[in-house]
């Protein structure tokens, strides 16, 4: 039809769009329904949302994620650039070998890499335990310790998703023009002045980006926990993040409805943190 313009990036999503309504949409349409609906299909308004946070585990399931993801994006994004921004400055044939070596953790991901960090914090297994008795770490049982499990899993995560962030931090920066870069040089400003006050402002877009995505992916945290149950042999318990308490409330009890409203509430706090951050660095802002 005359007149009619077609999106140039449509063709580019189009073959994405049915599996996101089917693997995306509609589970979260399904979960919904459940949410607000009783065990016999009735209306239950926000029961199921009130009978979870009474339950004693909800409440420390999600202090868990919270402490977890605080630590885990605050590592992320200090390091993720500040490697970027070195890589970027000292670019030559050294810099793409680290390039090389920061992506390949990405490749041991899931339960694979919590396996190889479960040997490498066992001291009678360990080739580092030395550094473990040094923070005195002397047994498995100590280095699974609740308390710092936060900082184990936020381990494990970075070690598997920084690489991959690293490159896309580096090739951001490498659409800044060449010319900008020059003219600071030229009004004599150093490598550190022009990583900070050049380079740094005009990546925030995909540093906002990447928290988005880092933190709606810790929320979700289960496998990591998972196995470390299983390896401690229930020293950690099953219910010790929100998607293993909905796991627990949906396979073990058969409640469904509660493991849905838990559900929803990861979503919440997922879409409040992200629009939180797309106000506050303008994300979505169209620059003239």
């Amino acid at each position: 039809m005359r007149g009619l313009r077609v999106p140039r990036g449509l063709p580019f999503i189009l073959p994405y769009l049915p599996f996101l309504i089917l693997f995306g949409i509609a589970p979260m349409l399904y979960a919904l329904d459940l949410a607000f609906t009783g065990a016999d299909g009735s209306w239950s308004g926000f029961h199921n949302f009130a009978r979870t946070f009474t339950d004693y585990r909800f409440v420390p399931a999600f202090e868990h994620i919270l402490q977890y993801t605080g630590i885990w994006l605050g590592t992320l994004i200090v390091f993720v650039v500040g490697l970027a921004l070195l890589l970027h400055g000292r670019a030559n044939r050294v810099s793409s070998a680290f390039r090389f070596l920061f992506y390949m953790p990405g490749a041991l991901a899931g339960a694979a890499s919590v396996l190889v960090w479960l040997f490498m914090l066992d001291p009678a297994v360990s080739p580092g335990s030395f550094l473990l008795r040094v923070f005195g770490v002397d047994l498995f049982v100590k280095a699974i310790a609740p308390g710092n499990l936060p900082f184990v899993f936020a381990m494990i995560a970075f070690w598997t998703g920084a690489g991959g962030w690293i490159v896309v931090m580096y090739g951001a920066l490498n659409t800044i023009p060449n010319e900008l870069e020059e003219a600071a040089r030229i009004d004599g400003a150093g490598p550190f002045t022009i990583a900070v006050r050049l380079k740094l402002p005009m990546i925030r877009k995909w540093i906002a980006y990447m928290t988005i995505l880092s933190f709606a992916t810790g929320t979700q945290l289960f496998i990591e926990p998972q196995l470390v149950n299983e390896a401690s042999l229930g020293l950690v318990p099953d219910t010790w993040s929100s998607n293993q308490l909905a796991y627990q409330l949906a396979f073990r009890y058969g409640d469904f409805n509660a493991a849905a409203a838990i559900a929803v509430d990861l979503l919440v706090v997922g879409l409040l943190a992200a629009v939180l951050i797309v106000t506050r660095t303008g994300l979505f802002r169209r620059e003239d």
